[in-house]
């Protein structure tokens, strides 16, 4: 009896967490609504420290109860096996497996962390799943027709506020999805829209996610929504390339916003729109991110236990701070931060965890690759290189248990691998160098937008992702915008050379961005490049304005789809056209 009423206070202590989590959600609609960014940033920032406050939460009511020094485990065995049982009809399942696992992982020592005592592997892989049917609604444009039917869809999306000119939408809409999408079956009869019930929120946009079900089969879509600069809301596009949904839902964006029920059934039904992204990528999307870290590890020990490659040392150039190593055949980066810094960093440990936080808490504008962290994660030796193991005793000792045929490693960060932006460019031909070279400067732009100073701007540690986006990854340096103090490279005369004044001292947040040239890129070919495309960055103005929109709460939108999937674009064209 004790057992049982353990495992129930410990899904008491999830279901508080999940309602908590559901009623910040809640509250993305009315922001949007109301226009208040500042409110959108606050919600996505506090769902990431929530989880831990209801663990640490639910770990204090269960001292209480039962002394956890030491570990019972006939008790605890039972207290898993009752756990399951309460499980076997929830709609929440998989998180509350992964709630216990929290619980029961900072009680106790990591010997105990196998399938007798915690989810290892989740037990619902032969339970029933739940329908998708439990996120989405079905549309048949066969009963009013397909405009009245969109019209339909759009109204069951309540944003809580009325749309400037959604006749004018539609139409623009169904000219859009006939242009991207020209296999599917138009005739409205011989069509089905599977939509999904909660709008997706995310800075300044929301979005519409649904599929079209017709005899040509089944096309995924994602309408996105916007606030019309003279009232009301617009559709600022649709986007049917399924290479464009997997940069919306990518690793280096912002947590999504959207209420759901049963969070995998919404996986699954994504999942089905985009088959590429892994259930870990989806409940990271989705704003789950202590699920998509669950659901990682197992992808991880799965691929360990099929393979036999070896881990070792990350391409690229080292870093000063991290020591970086893959496993070739999965497609992530481990870094660990090295027990000694070089003296070019005039910080410590803490000061790394802090600004990886930063990051983490942060809107990433689809500019910054986010970290999944880990504590205690075992490696067999032999899966590593003897190269990459010296060097590890040599750079992380103080991070590394031995323990004869494992290494446990205390602290890592885990990473989307990427080609490291130097290294792309020593094979890029001169379009693909163009391109990354503009990427790069739009890359810096977007941070500065987010308050996001990278610090270190060095190629070294920006990313080439698969889908040809500049992405930062190096974040030791990275400070706030705002906390920086952005200076023109004074004017030296002749004089100046002989008095022997340093007119270029600087205190420790200055910034001299003519110099981004000079250090980071020596190259003539990529400087000409960059300072062709993006002439303003070697400003101190640029930054400076930058810096005052921030103060003044100008909240500027980074859009996640290419300028020329827009509507107002294709307008612009067509125009043009006319007037030709």
């Amino acid at each position: 009896m004790q057992a049982f009423s353990i495992a129930k206070l410990i899904l008491a202590g999830f279901t508080r967490h999940y309602q908590l989590f559901q009623k910040i959600t809640q509250q993305a609609g009315q922001a949007f609504a109301e226009q208040d960014w500042s409110l959108i940033q606050k919600l996505s920032k506090s769902r990431i420290s929530h989880y831990d406050l209801r663990v640490d939460e639910t770990i204090n009511r269960l001292k209480t109860t039962l002394p956890c020094t030491k570990l019972n485990e006939p008790l605890w065995y039972q207290i898993k096996q009752d756990y399951m049982e309460l499980l076997s009809f929830h709609p929440q399942a998989e998180l509350a497996e992964t709630f216990y696992n929290s619980v029961f992982c900072r009680l106790f020592h990591r010997r105990y962390f196998n399938n007798d005592f915690i989810f290892v592997e989740t037990t619902l892989k032969d339970a029933p799943a739940l329908p998708v049917e439990a996120e989405y609604r079905s549309y048949f444009p066969a009963v009013n027709g397909l405009k009245p039917t969109i019209k339909e869809i759009i109204n069951h999306v309540d944003f809580k506020i009325s749309f400037h000119n959604l006749d004018r939408d539609i139409k623009l809409l169904l000219k859009a999805f006939i242009r991207q999408a020209p296999d599917t079956h138009h005739k409205s009869h011989m069509m089905r829209f599977d939509i999904l019930q909660a709008p997706f929120y995310r800075n300044k946009g929301a979005y519409i996610i649904g599929r079209v079900v017709s005899k040509s089969g089944v096309q995924p879509f994602i309408i996105s929504v916007l606030h019309h600069q003279k009232g009301g809301l617009y559709i600022d596009a649709l986007l049917t390339n399924s290479s464009q949904m997997r940069v919306i839902f990518g690793f280096a964006r912002a947590y999504f916003m959207v209420e759901t029920h049963a969070p995998s059934a919404l996986m699954r039904f994504l999942n089905q729109l985009m088959p590429n992204k892994t259930p870990a990528e989806l409940y990271n999307a989705i704003g789950f991110h202590k699920q998509g870290k669950t659901e990682f590890y197992r992808e991880f020990l799965t691929h360990l236990n099929n393979g036999d490659d070896k881990f070792t040392i990350a391409p690229g150039t080292p870093g000063m701070v991290m020591m970086v190593f893959t496993l070739p055949s999965f497609p992530y980066v481990f870094k660990v931060i090295k027990d000694n810094f070089s003296e070019s960093k005039p910080f410590g440990r803490d000061t790394v965890l802090a600004r990886y936080q930063l990051v983490k808490n942060h809107d990433r504008v689809g500019r910054m690759a986010d970290t999944i962290e880990y504590s205690d994660v075992v490696i067999p030796k032999d899966r590593i290189e003897p190269a990459l193991l010296q060097q590890l005793y040599k750079t992380i000792a103080g991070s590394m248990q031995d323990e004869g045929d494992m290494i446990v490693i205390k602290h890592l960060y885990i990473e989307r691998r990427m080609t490291p932006l130097n290294l792309y460019l020593q094979n890029a031909d001169i379009e693909q160098t163009n391109y990354v070279m503009n990427d790069y400067g739009l890359a810096i732009k977007e941070m500065l937008q987010a308050n996001i100073f990278p610090g270190d701007m060095l190629l070294k540690n920006f990313g080439v992702s698969k889908h040809l986006r500049v992405i930062f990854y190096d974040y030791d340096e990275v400070q706030y915008l705002t906390d920086m103090n952005f200076r023109d490279m004074p004017k030296m005369d002749l004089s100046d050379l002989y008095s022997g004044v340093d007119e270029l001292s600087a205190a420790p947040q200055d910034v001299f961005p003519q110099q981004l040239c000079t250090f980071v890129l020596t190259n003539p070919t990529l400087r000409s490049l960059f300072e062709k495309a993006h002439p303003e960055l070697l400003t101190a103005k640029f930054w400076q304005q930058a810096q005052r929109d921030i103060k003044n709460k100008v909240v500027k939108h980074i859009y996640p789809y290419p300028q020329t999937q827009r509507f107002v674009h294709l307008d612009k064209i067509k125009k043009e056209r006319r007037e030709h």
